[in-house]
């Protein structure tokens, strides 16, 4: 028989659960990444065929292309797409290795002056692109782009050249935050909870927990978002809620929130899913073909995020 990366006989879910719906939704409409990914998570499948779909994505250079990430359409290599790479490689045990080896080669070929990841590399003038992500001959350095592939890599314990002066620029970066948006805190946070320095990550967690509840960048009320601004250059409507903070009960950013308001923050994610079975994105959709891409990524997190907190899905 094939080897397709799910179990011949997987646990059989409720009809009306939200995993057998949002199994419906995968099949239907994602990528063969996604499908992969869904049956390594929740179907007993392989990793196997998840290293062999995302290899689709891997350029020569030892970075990742061809629309790994949505929004950055075309070939080349991005420091984008290959955080997304990281996190699949991560998610499946497999962040390790030569690959690894190849993607820091990667990763200091496109670095900044500084060590650290711009945003968007110039290469990606020519190919379509989100408008919200400019593309400029001398990109700066991006807490953003560098936190979550310095957190990956620390959790994983790959260690390698770039990472000393990457790590740097990364402490550099959140000690130094004072007005700031969701996305930029959410890489502060991937960053610091894999950093190796723990009291240090803890009391720059404890901070920046500060200033979210000080600028008001979760939503803490489901039912009052006219309450809570949404950051400059967001889409109307595109909140952050506590668990995009905290995406595990083990992360830092959960001592942030008190137990009432991630509880009401989880049900709100439960009742976001929507009727095809799928999760609705929140960012700015600007390609049709995007959001179809995107919406699977976004569902398996959310079943992710439930299921660390004790949720019931299947």
């Amino acid at each position: 028989m094939a080897e397709t990366g799910a179990s011949p006989l997987p646990p059989t879910p409720s009809a009306h659960s939200p995993l057998l719906r949002a199994e419906q939704f995968v099949w239907l409409t994602a990528r063969v990444l996604e499908q992969r990914l869904f049956a390594h998570d929740f179907l007993h499948g392989a990793a196997d065929p998840v290293e062999t779909a995302l290899d689709a994505y891997l350029n020569e250079d030892g970075g990742y292309g061809h629309a790994l990430e949505p929004d950055l359409r075309g070939p080349v290599s991005q420091p984008l797409h290959t955080a997304h790479a990281l996190r699949v490689l991560d998610s499946i045990g497999r962040l390790g290795g030569r690959r690894v080896e190849r993607v820091c080669r990667y990763l200091t070929s496109v670095s900044t002056g500084d060590g650290a990841l711009p945003a968007i590399h110039p290469s990606q003038r020519g190919y379509p692109a989100a408008p919200f992500i400019p593309i400029v001959d001398d990109p700066p350095s991006e807490l953003l782009s560098t936190g979550p592939v310095v957190g990956l890599l620390h959790r994983n314990e790959v260690w390698h050249a770039w990472l000393f002066r990457a790590t740097d620029f990364c402490w550099q970066a959140v000690d130094s935050l004072e007005r700031s948006h969701p996305y930029e805190i959410e890489a502060a946070v991937a960053f610091l909870d894999s950093a190796p320095d723990r009291p240090r990550a803890e009391a720059a967690a404890d901070r920046l927990g500060r200033l979210v509840r000080t600028q008001r960048l979760a939503a803490l009320d489901p039912d009052h978002l006219d309450a809570y601004p949404v950051a400059p250059g967001y889409a109307p409507g595109e909140h952050h809620f506590p668990y995009d903070f905290a995406r595990t009960p083990h992360s830092l950013a959960r001592a942030w929130f008190t137990d009432d308001e991630m509880t009401t923050s989880l049900d709100h994610l439960a009742d976001e899913q929507q009727k095809d079975g799928g999760w609705p994105i929140r960012w700015r959709r600007w390609a049709p073909g995007t959001a179809i891409e995107a919406r699977p990524v976004v569902t398996i997190e959310a079943l992710r995020t439930l299921r660390a907190y004790g949720r019931t899905i299947g």
